[in-house]
């Protein structure tokens, strides 16, 4: 039987980890560097903020006469708040709920079709919300009820349709092993890819570099309704399969095991299915696609803490969290680095989410595969 113990000394470093990471978000961005975390804390909580300390800090003297005025120290402390906690932090937040999600989803989905390969868009969930995205943009359907705009409805019903299709060509008198409904998911994947190419192809320019840029990925903070839409998506997912990992450790040994020791392997994969479906798909209609958080995190948690689900599960949500902030980071001060090397102004400008985690992602992985070998 798992300790308790056991369980908090392998979670507790890294969740102190991703708390200290939310404490300083509030001080990294592509805004203005003039002000750091501890000065948006002290902004956000009423402590004081001396004068003095201001001195000789960009964009704060605005009249330039060498004395920081009562005027000026309020609009600094304004925009200090302002900017630490009305868009570097939602940023970070956002990242940590999408983040949690992949990588959370992505280690299930691993053990599911027992193949370390296997993703949260194994069964075509990100093709076929793009390919709904990119119908709705292409045919201008811009409109919104409720705050909720059609495009996050349309690539949201473009994931459920490719997953029900899926789940289709499983029913008959044999059911479908792990690879068979691994390949159909692909195949649905690569067809709904075709088809994005097709929507693009007749689109006209404008069109195009909306619909190129969304499938890139994108964390800018959604808005208050469409954040409480994603997490009663989320939130299940993030229960099912917490509690579901003793199941899972039984499923690992194979389905005739699991089930002479009491577990419903159809009624789990179907569970499990389903709630990874409705998060992914909540993320993909919201933020885009994605890639390679629900591909690496879980390998890097298994190398961690080994590969029982009563510790990879948690430890899966926590490090894609932190991975998933980390790159969003990265998204947003790498062309501030660029821009001070080639002496351009490019510190407003931010790299798509999705460009960064592959960046990191496709290393990263291929050490892992050369650490495992090893």
């Amino acid at each position: 039987m798992l300790r308790g113990n056991y369980v908090a000394g392998r979670l507790l470093p890294i969740t102190l980890l991703l708390g200290a990471m939310l404490i300083i978000s509030p001080g990294i961005g592509t805004e203005t560097a003039s002000f750091g975390w501890w000065d948006a804390w002290r902004a956000l909580l009423g402590w004081p903020i001396h004068a003095a300390e201001l001195t000789g800090r960009p964009l704060v003297d605005l009249d330039r006469d060498g004395v920081i005025s009562d005027g000026e120290q309020a609009s600094f402390v304004a925009l200090a708040r302002h900017i630490g906690f009305g868009q570097r932090f939602p940023r970070s937040l956002l990242a940590l709920q999408v983040g949690v999600t992949l990588a959370l989803c992505g280690a299930t989905f691993q053990i599911l079709f027992r193949n370390p390969l296997a993703t949260p868009y194994t069964l075509g969930i990100a093709s076929g919300g793009s390919l709904g995205a990119l119908i709705a943009l292409r045919w201008g359907w811009t409109v919104a009820w409720l705050g909720i705009s059609s495009i996050a409805v349309a690539a949201f019903g473009g994931s459920i349709a490719i997953v029900a299709a899926v789940f289709l060509i499983a029913r008959g008198s044999r059911r479908l092993t792990s690879n068979e409904l691994l390949l159909a998911g692909v195949t649905l994947g690569l067809f709904c890819s075709a088809m994005m190419m097709f929507v693009t192809a007749v689109s006209n320019e404008r069109e195009t570099f909306f619909m190129v840029r969304w499938m890139m990925g994108s964390l800018d903070p959604v808005r208050t309704i469409e954040g409480a839409m994603m997490l009663p998506l989320m939130l299940p997912a993030w229960i099912v399969l917490v509690a579901s990992s003793r199941a899972l450790n039984q499923y690992r040994l194979g389905d005739e095991l699991a089930a002479a020791r009491g577990v419903n392997v159809a009624a789990l994969q179907g569970i499990c299915v389903l709630v990874c479906t409705l998060a992914t798909a909540a993320v993909v209609a919201h933020c885009g696609p994605i890639g390679f958080v629900g591909l690496v995190v879980p390998h890097i948690a298994t190398l961690l803490v080994g590969s029982d689900c009563r510790v990879l599960l948690p430890t899966s949500a926590i490090l894609g969290g932190a991975f998933l902030i980390l790159c969003d980071w990265a998204s947003q001060t790498t062309m501030r680095v660029a821009g001070y090397l080639t002496n351009q102004q490019l510190g407003s400008a931010t790299l798509p989410i999705g460009v960064i985690t592959a960046i990191v992602g496709v290393p990263l992985f291929l050490t892992l595969l050369r650490t495992r070998r090893r």
